[in-house]
């Protein structure tokens, strides 16, 4: 008697035409794995290394007809050089307490988030905030998910978060918010080169940064970040 237990097949839908959000164009199509299927780590580690991410507890892959500009991108930790502006960003982070912790919805990050909604993404399709939306875009059941906090050490004060996932070769950067008062720290970039040196620390070879879109002004900073690797055709192609 065979005691080999076969994976279930996977099965995936697409969206009808729908607004771009990086581009100024109403064709963008969205392929999401069926809500059927419950996901765990080691299912998403393997996609998400094929160019999905996740949303919430929903995995998705960009995939529209006529565009082809967004990129799943990863840093090659091991081969990453912090630049001169980076490594002035990092010496500010000494004003702060650094801590990561399991994530998890409290009023306080809930405020927090509201505010930089607020202030900085009012346009967006993310205001208003509501607990709900919160909860249901960051967090997630099956997968182990973490906040690294950044509170003031003058004050205690919470001013930044930055939301990531750990999946088997490396973190993924999935969202940061932070206090608008603070936008002179660059805590978005001070966010993403701690969690560059945290990959780093425990052994992974990749930090996972989403999509890059040449194009749109809102993804202009992930090309900041280099070298990095972008996943092409079905393979990861580094690009200096």
């Amino acid at each position: 008697m065979s005691t080999n237990i076969k994976p279930p097949k996977l099965e995936f839908f697409i969206t009808p035409p729908h607004a771009c959000p990086y581009l100024a164009r109403d064709d963008a199509q969205t392929i999401f794995l069926s809500p059927e299927i419950y996901p765990d780590k080691k299912l998403y580690s393997n996609l998400i290394n094929k160019g999905f991410r996740r949303s919430g507890e929903h995995i998705y892959q960009p995939h529209c007809k006529n565009c082809n500009q967004c990129l799943s991108i990863r840093i090659p930790v091991d081969e990453f050089k912090f630049s001169r502006s980076q490594k002035r960003c990092l010496k500010r982070k000494s004003q702060f307490t650094v801590q990561t912790v399991p994530a998890k919805f409290t009023q306080q990050y809930y405020h927090l988030f509201d505010k930089y909604i607020s202030l900085r993404h009012r346009d967006g399709e993310m205001y208003p905030t509501s607990t709900r939306q919160f909860k249901e875009f960051l967090l997630s059941d099956w997968l182990e998910i973490q906040f690294m906090d950044f509170t003031d050490i003058k004050t205690g004060k919470l001013v930044a978060t930055a939301v990531f996932d750990q999946v088997d070769d490396g973190l993924s950067a999935f969202y940061t918010f932070f206090d608008p008062e603070y936008e002179k720290f660059s805590l978005g970039k001070m966010a993403i080169l701690s969690l560059i040196e945290l990959t780093k620390s425990l052994g992974l070879p990749y930090l996972y940064l989403g999509y890059w879109v040449k194009d749109s002004a809102k993804m202009t900073y992930k090309g900041e970040y280099r070298p990095m690797q972008c996943y092409i055709l079905d393979k990861w192609i580094k690009l200096l």
